[in-house]
């Protein structure tokens, strides 16, 4: 039932002009998003990186928050540790819970170049960061005394990369995530480029028994492990091997056939139905997107909703991009042409099992059978994803509701935002049949009427 926001986009502080104030104007947004829906935001990496104009995932001083003069200046690029937990406190007042960006695998910004004397190579290891805390030499990095060879992942970018095998290096990130959670009030992290390090260093990370409001605390987390479904799935049984099966990834490979649904015409609807992402096999592990900050010139371009309202309706937890909802102005508010309503259906109706009712190349219908217990009361919904670009599309179906009636609650399609045309309400006969359509190009959630 939860919706998760990435609260930043690649160089925004500079393109909205909030240039070292970032976490203000997160701050600022706080009230809306909670009105919302959003349950959560992932934050950018907040610790002084190689410049202090860095987005963050080059760092340099993990225990900088902003507050000392080094790398150019002294807040970050987003501002700094009062700004930070003032927001932290704002959120979780409206009961938005914080997700820190974790970069653990590679380091950039270092003050000195050394020898390191297992290969005789010269690098840029030698880190004195004005924290005072985790200063750094060649034997925290690979290769180390530690561990000679790097046998856990791949290099990136040049950068050199953390050895977690040495004692200093793994009780420095153990303070650091401690810090994040006790000290800032974080509720979970996002690991960074998880191919490039071990497995087992975030399944301990996320087992630390963290400890909040003076209760044990568990975090969230998720991993970016930028790959196919096969290889995903096997970090997804190994990582998990070392906790109580908490921990996430990103699904990417879903990511991807939404793209091709969004940006490829005629693209076989079926394709979604195949299993070939993280949604359909571990549905609780799955962490749903459309865009994100990496994507760069592979964003989808056109119809991008129909996207978001995949995401929206099935299991796993969607994410919501800041760049989406604010800068393309698919937020949509007050209508149910857009991000916002998405929201509330999967908030109100998006519970239970789903059940695929019809698929074929330009038709895709489901329905989520409902949840209630002591706590949650989501009756369900029927979802219908139109892939013809030049007329609505529908057909017949059984779900599991009879003598219901449906009311459209969502739906957008060519040519209908802020049109008068709109879905009609729709009724199953005794054996729960009736007709779904949706707009062309479009989607409708229909959810039942009590």
């Amino acid at each position: 039932m939860a919706v998760m926001m990435q609260a930043f986009f690649w160089d925004c502080p500079k393109i909205e002009q909030q240039e070292h104030n970032w976490w203000n104007h997160v701050a600022s947004k706080i009230d809306d998003l909670a009105k919302a829906g959003i349950s959560s935001l992932w934050l950018p990496p907040v610790s002084k990186a190689a410049d202090h104009k860095s987005m963050g995932y080059d760092p340099y001083d993990y225990f900088d928050l902003g507050d000392f003069d080094q790398k150019g200046g002294t807040k970050t690029w987003y501002g700094n540790s009062e700004e930070l937990k003032a927001l932290i406190a704002k959120a979780h007042a409206k009961g938005i819970g914080l997700y820190a960006d974790m970069v653990i695998n590679h380091n950039s910004g270092a003050d000195e170049e050394e020898v390191n004397p297992l290969d005789g190579q010269t690098r840029w290891t030698k880190f004195t960061p004005k924290s005072g805390r985790f200063p750094r030499d060649w034997n925290c990095f690979h290769p180390s005394r530690y561990e000679h060879v790097m046998m856990e992942g791949e290099n990136f970018a040049g950068f050199p990369h953390l050895c977690h095998r040495n004692p200093a290096v793994y009780a420095a990130m153990f303070e650091y995530s401690r810090m994040l959670i006790e000290e800032l009030g974080f509720d979970g992290f996002r690991f960074d480029f998880v191919k490039g390090f071990g497995a087992w260093i975030i399944g301990i990370l996320a087992k630390y028994r963290y400890v909040k409001d003076g209760k044990e605390f568990t975090p969230w987390v998720v991993g970016e492990y930028w790959s196919g479904e096969q290889d995903i799935d096997a970090w997804l049984e190994k990582v998990n091997s070392y906790t109580d099966t908490q921990i996430s990834a990103f699904d990417f490979p879903l990511r991807y056939q939404l793209k091709k649904v969004c940006d490829q015409p005629n693209y076989d609807l079926r394709n979604l139905t195949y299993g070939e992402n993280i949604l359909m096999k571990r549905p609780l592990h799955a962490a749903t997107f459309v865009d994100n900050h990496d994507m760069g010139d592979d964003m989808i371009v056109n119809d991008k909703l129909l996207a978001y309202s995949f995401i929206m309706v099935h299991e796993g937890y969607p994410s919501v991009f800041w760049y989406d909802y604010y800068n393309n102005g698919l937020a949509r508010p007050l209508t149910p042409n857009g991000i916002d309503a998405l929201i509330q259906a999967h908030h109100k109706y998006a519970g239970g099992d789903s059940q695929i009712l019809h698929a074929d190349p330009d038709l895709y219908i489901m329905q989520r059978h409902g949840w209630k217990d002591d706590t949650t009361d989501q009756p369900g919904l029927v979802y219908v994803l139109n892939n013809l670009g030049d007329k609505w599309s529908g057909t017949v179906v059984k779900t599991k509701w009879a003598n219901q009636k449906f009311a459209p609650i969502a739906w957008d399609g060519h040519g209908l935002y802020g049109a008068v045309a709109h879905p009609d309400e729709r009724t199953t006969d005794a054996d729960g049949n009736a007709e779904f359509p949706a707009p062309p190009r479009g989607y409708c959630i229909y959810a039942p009427v009590f």
